[in-house]
């Protein structure tokens, strides 16, 4: 029989969009291995974008078993897992526990039409004060109203709306819940840190709410792996599981955002971009007059993380490398991203600030931070004959910095200090200009897994590892940090004096944006 002293691992499940994750932590944060398996949804037309949903359990199934192969005696060493995972997003199962259809992706924009016209509506103003979130396409809410409209049939053979992580919670422990931060989302009250019948109602959904779960705090609570899920999964049944919050929050945690020190802020730069204020009590938060962002209850008493994301980060960097790539192609030459990500720096760094304003909005699914618009579209402003390719790569990162910019001050003052974590933090051309545009230092953190970290981390807490969680984080996320680095003093004068003009060219073009649109979409029908 294997002793309390030899559970010494905790295992964070991070399940996202394209990967899911199991790493193993020690129980001082140390990480000690990990495994993933490659995600996969399906793009349909009319703005679905979904995923299987017994797919999706069985792949994080063998991410569990492919971590047990990788790290030895895991079996035996596991004290606690924990599950995060994308968030947004509408997971049905039926009251056997099937999956009712593929789940409803955060991108899947079917809704966009219904927000639309809700947001141009009297009940927006008061479920934004109720929500303390934007309502978007990407949220539960929103999609229950579409469904409501467009497939009523799926939502009556439905039982439970989970998100991404509450169902591989239940499937790990038998248990119908959701945690504070997604209830709050998709259709609750940030003061409560629950679901609203209120917000159900405000939104149009007062007869979906039955599907909404119980809301389970994981810093508190746990369930036991049933021995089912253990058979699978290749681990002992009984070991306590924790839920924890959306992985934005995670991610958050475990970058840093929880801190002593005031005025702190995370910026998570990966395909998308996420940027994070922590508020300590309901009364700090501040709502903007645009109804745009999320109010989240964070997995500390009394807190709440308020963001601001936008739709592409580095898919906007992804785009011009492939441009290049292309073009080299033509040429017989053939690089792949990180060949040229080697030196993107360097020649970043090297072209001239400020020649070009960029304006990040390239996804298909428009842009939601600071502003919500479905018809936004990325625009190069201010192009010359003799700019050149690193010019235009420059601009690309001067317009994440920019957009963070526009995204910090839609809540506040801009933070002192950022913690910069994701992909592309170690970019230290991206770390500059990000600072610089900010007016803030930066520290990026070095955890390699932020998001399995968070939850982890939750956890550890919950399990008595440890007994608050600013202990924790002292132990699990400052020796991840790296040193300040204080912004460039003339480049942050130069940026100032730049980001009314993003702003303005922001505001001009929407009308563009919506004659685009209209145009493309005649075009299809052509």
């Amino acid at each position: 029989m294997t002793s309390a002293a030899t559970r010494d691992v905790i295992i964070g499940i991070d399940a996202g969009t394209s990967v899911i994750k199991a790493v193993a932590f020690a129980r001082d944060g140390r990480q000690l291995g990990e495994f993933a398996i490659p995600n996969s949804y399906t793009t349909l037309p009319g703005g679905r974008v979904e995923q299987d949903m017994e797919r999706t359990w069985t792949d994080t199934v063998a991410a569990l078993r492919g971590l047990g192969g990788a790290l030895p005696y895991l079996s035996r060493r596991a004290a606690a897992i924990a599950v995060t995972g994308q968030g947004d997003g509408t997971w049905l199962i039926d009251a056997d526990g099937r999956p009712v259809a593929p789940a409803l992706l955060w991108l899947d924009s079917r809704a966009a039409g219904f927000v639309e016209t809700f947001r141009g509506g009297e009940r927006n103003a008061a479920h934004y004060q109720r929500t303390g979130s934007g309502l978007n396409a990407c949220q539960q809410g929103a999609q229950l109203a579409w469904l409501q409209a467009h497939d009523a049939e799926m939502l009556e053979r439905a039982g439970t709306a989970f998100h991404c992580k509450d169902w591989l919670y239940f499937k790990l422990t038998g248990k119908r819940a959701t945690d504070p931060s997604e209830a709050t989302f998709s259709c609750g009250d940030f003061r409560r840190r629950g679901f609203d019948g209120e917000a159900a109602r405000l939104v149009g959904i007062a007869d979906s709410a039955r599907l909404f779960p119980d809301v389970v705090d994981g810093v508190t609570t746990t369930h036991g792996l049933t021995a089912a899920a253990a058979a699978e999964a290749g681990l002992p049944d009984g070991v306590p599981v924790s839920l924890g919050y959306v992985d934005v929050i995670c991610n958050a945690l475990g970058g840093g955002l929880y801190d002593p020190a005031p005025d702190v802020g995370c910026t998570i730069i990966g395909s998308t971009g996420m940027h994070m204020r922590l508020v300590n009590g309901a009364d700090a938060v501040k709502l903007n007059a645009e109804a745009t962002g999320y109010t989240m209850p964070f997995p500390v008493p009394g807190h709440y993380a308020q963001m601001q994301s936008t739709m592409a980060a580095t898919l906007n960097i992804d785009w011009l490398l492939d441009v290049a790539r292309g073009v080299l192609a033509m040429e017989g030459i053939a690089r792949s991203r990180n060949d040229l990500i080697r030196r993107l720096d360097e020649h970043v760094l090297a072209a001239k600030v400020g020649e070009l304003l960029y304006h990040p909005f390239i996804s298909d699914a428009g842009e939601r931070g600071p502003f919500v618009s479905h018809e936004a579209s990325a625009q190069l402003v201010g192009l010359r004959i003799r700019h050149g390719y690193w010019d235009l790569m420059r601009a690309v990162m001067e317009g994440l910095a920019f957009a963070a910019r526009d995204c910090y001050a839609a809540m506040g003052p801009l933070p002192r200090e950022i913690r910069l974590t994701g992909g592309a933090a170690r970019s230290r051309a991206l770390g500059a200009i990000l600072g610089a545009a900010l007016g803030s230092t930066i520290r990026v953190c070095r955890r390699e897994e932020a998001g399995a970290s968070g939850a982890a981390m939750i956890a550890a807490v919950a399990t008595g590892l440890y007994p608050d969680m600013m202990i924790c984080a002292e132990e699990w996320v400052r020796p991840y940090l790296d040193e300040p680095q204080a912004p460039d003093a003339a480049l942050a004068e130069r940026y100032a004096q730049l980001f009314p003009a993003y702003v303005d060219a922001r505001l001009a073009a929407r009308p563009v944006w919506k004659q685009l649109a209209a145009q493309r979409t005649g075009a299809d029908h052509v």
